[in-house]
């Protein structure tokens, strides 16, 4: 069994506590005791992370697919997870692994017992398939950060670049280590969900809250991280014209017209069952809100085929790049800008 890591970020209170400022729960957690994430564990009085290193899944994947279509497009990103989360949302994808300290109690109290993968080896893998960058995802990244800031900083030393695909519910205690207001971030990039607009639904489905995903995001934009935001459109929960406009004019009015969102299609999945699958007009009209309120770039998820995948120039109108699923069809940009009339295409790498 590898030695526990220490936690970073974290104050001792009395009695052998201590509240962990990783993420927004800001979970006090007695001694003996896990924090909402259940990979984070106070051993008299001093926080471990039950997961650094132990990488549950490892994969190769198209940018595209965390999604994020206006960060260095047609490259592949090595993603990399633990277990656990930090958010506990009736409609995870991913439950098997972001669920499994909740619901299977596991790991067990000595941790998980997987080998451990060290920062090196991910770095490696990552330049030994030829990827432009490491996705932090399937799993929140916050909840194993020591293990992904260790990545993160090594990848940059290895002209790698870093990506987060979040909940957008850490603290600006955490985006302090991995960005700043005057240097370069080591974080590149982020997709970041926003749930909904309702406190409520943010609450009573994720059992988190709404206002610190904003506030991440913000900082996130101002620091330099090129941002694009996903909201799964669930019907009845968040699919109201009028919340979807609210999601628009936020984007559009704190983090800037250019900022691309993607609006998904929901399958009913792990607990939310009672709920039919988005129809597709309803995705299609979340993404006219958006065009609507003035963003730039709205897209279409879990719809392929659909006229929603595609990047069109923000001027002239014409499609620049061409997509199926994942998978770029054609690209029509030329040194950043629209090879039909010369507009610079909002994005890293294009």
């Amino acid at each position: 069994m590898a030695e526990l890591h220490k936690a970073m970020l974290y104050e001792k209170l009395d009695n052998q506590r201590v509240q962990c400022a990783l993420c927004a729960q800001r979970c006090r957690i007695a001694e003996g005791q896990r924090g909402l994430c259940g990979v984070r564990e106070n051993r008299e009085g001093t926080l471990y992370t039950l997961v650094y290193g132990q990488v549950i899944s490892q994969a190769v994947d198209p940018i595209e697919k965390k999604p994020l279509f206006h960060f260095h497009p047609g490259t592949t990103a090595l993603s990399i997870a633990t277990v656990g989360c930090n958010f506990s949302c009736t409609f995870c994808q991913n439950a098997d692994i972001s669920q499994a300290p909740r619901e299977r109690m596991w790991p067990p109290q000595s941790g998980i017992g997987m080998p451990i993968t060290p920062p090196e080896e991910v770095v490696r893998a990552a330049r030994r398939h030829d990827c432009q960058s490491i996705a932090y995802t399937y799993t929140e990244p916050t909840i194993f950060f020591e293990y992904a800031y260790d990545v993160c900083r090594l990848a940059h030393q290895n002209a790698v670049a870093n990506v987060f695909v979040s909940n957008g519910y850490m603290t600006p205690e955490m985006l302090d280590y991995v960005t700043s207001d005057d240097a370069p971030p080591l974080l590149d990039a982020a997709n970041i969900d926003l749930k909904a607009f309702r406190d409520d639904y943010y609450r009573e489905q994720c059992h988190a809250r709404l206002q610190p995903v904003l506030d991440s995001l913000k900082l996130m934009k101002r620091r330099g991280v090129w941002i694009e935001v996903t909201t799964l459109v669930i019907p009845g929960l968040n699919d109201a014209d009028e919340e979807l406009r609210d999601i628009a004019g936020f984007i559009g009015g704190e983090l800037g017209v250019e900022t691309p969102w993607h609006v998904s299609r929901f399958h009913p999945t792990y607990k939310l069952l009672d709920r039919p699958p988005t129809p597709t007009r309803t995705v299609q009209r979340a993404r006219e809100i958006g065009l609507e309120e003035g963003l730039r770039y709205v897209y279409v998820g879990n719809i392929p085929g659909d006229d929603g995948e595609h990047t069109s120039c923000p001027n002239c109108g014409q499609v620049v790049i061409r997509r199926m699923g994942y998978r770029i069809m054609t690209q029509d940009v030329e040194e950043g800008g629209c090879r039909h009339c010369g507009t610079a295409i909002d994005g890293v790498g294009l």
